[in-house]
């Protein structure tokens, strides 16, 4: 029988990575050995027996961005480009099927993590019904098909008396490409992003800007329409200190170990746009008694992907702290570096990391030479 070692499926360096390698350090647990994403996306690479692979996340990495979109974007590649999620996408998901067979053949494998779960939590029209269709309550989404272009987002959500929505790339994370878009009262339109549009394309940038002229707003959404978008009812969130508040709420086999309130000024809370972490304090005294139910719905958003270890639910609040309506399931949402459980929790006094390791822990024992878990 083979012994397990623990690898971590990851870009060598990243911080994921290193704070991983450093709770399993403070578990008594040896260094996990790094599988490259790039060696992965190269097809250099083998599965030792008794490997337990734990998946981490591909980003922040330009090569290993570049392998994932492939030859799709041609000589207008650029890290900071919005298009090409749908690339991004196959590249992905194939990489992830080809490890999964890879552990499935070495004795003893296993992977911490499901590939088929992860391509649903990166597909947000998939999520947004996997979720609706087990209970859990989510925005209203626009119904049918992907809109092809502006003139079809524009008359559907007329259609269907939608005046404030969110767009979302259906395979884009970290606010990348995502339009809150608002109609007013006589004409008027917004549309809040930190798309900067360019000759050669879309771009991500660090500046949350307002677009305000039609046609500027229609070459926006229709260049982001072609890898398919996510369209669904922008609800009106809590508030902490004049802010917008909402939850990321981190999910450790099917409990809520651990809570971030995320405040900005802007419809995105996403703190590298200029969101900022609020106070759990507060906004667990605001809500009162409706606390519980706010992690139950993140658990119960966990429970719709029930082999993989870890979720990072987004979880809105409504304007009172009374109701939680789940925003999305990210595969990748426990980087919260300094973050500690919450208090009498199964996680307390462990970072994110460290509350997965001490829930894998009594499964560390040496595997039966049966393949990956799956």
């Amino acid at each position: 029988m083979t012994s397990p070692s623990l690898t971590v499926l990851g870009n060598p360096g990243h911080r994921r990575v290193t704070l991983f390698a450093a709770a399993a350090r403070a578990a008594g647990l040896p260094e996990p050995a790094v599988l490259p994403w790039a060696d992965v996306l190269r097809g250099t690479y083998r599965i030792a027996p008794g490997t337990v692979l734990r998946i981490e996340s591909p980003g922040e990495d330009e090569e290993v961005d570049r392998l994932l979109r492939g030859p799709a974007l041609g000589a207008h590649y650029a890290p900071t480009r919005v298009e090409g999620g749908a690339a991004w996408y196959t590249g992905l998901t194939a990489a992830l099927a080809g490890v999964a067979r890879a552990v499935g053949r070495a004795p003893g494998a296993r992977l911490l993590g499901d590939p088929d779960e992860i391509a649903v939590m990166f597909d947000k029209r998939r999520a947004h019904r996997r979720l609706a269709d087990a209970g859990v309550p989510v925005p209203r989404a626009l119904d049918g098909p992907a809109p092809g272009g502006w003139a079809e987002l524009k008359e559907r959500l007329a259609a269907a008396g939608l005046r404030r929505v969110f767009l979302k790339p259906a395979h884009g994370s970290s606010a990348s490409g995502v339009v809150a878009l608002q109609f007013g009262p006589r004409g008027q339109l917004l549309a809040t992003t930190s798309v900067e549009a360019a000759d050669d394309g879309l771009h991500n940038s660090l500046r949350v800007r307002g677009y305000r002229d039609e046609r500027e707003i229609a070459a926006v959404v229709d260049r982001l329409a072609p890898d398919g978008l996510h369209v669904e009812q922008w609800v009106p969130k809590a508030a902490q200190h004049g802010r917008a508040a909402d939850l990321r709420v981190v999910v450790v086999a099917g409990r809520a170990t651990h809570v971030v309130v995320r405040t900005s000024g802007y419809p995105m809370t996403n703190l590298h746009l200029g969101g900022a972490r609020g106070e759990t304090g507060p906004a667990r005294e605001a809500a009162g008694p409706a606390w519980p139910r706010l992690l139950e719905t993140a658990e119960r958003a966990a429970a719709c992907f029930p082999r993989s270890p870890m979720a990072g639910v987004d979880v809105l609040p409504t304007a009172a702290w009374r109701r939680g309506l789940v925003g999305e399931v990210n595969a990748f949402g426990d980087l919260l570096p300094g973050l500690t459980g919450l208090p009498g929790g199964p996680a307390e006094g462990l970072d994110t990391y460290g509350a997965q390791l001490a829930a894998l822990l009594p499964h560390l024992d040496p595997a039966p030479p049966t393949g990956a878990a799956r």
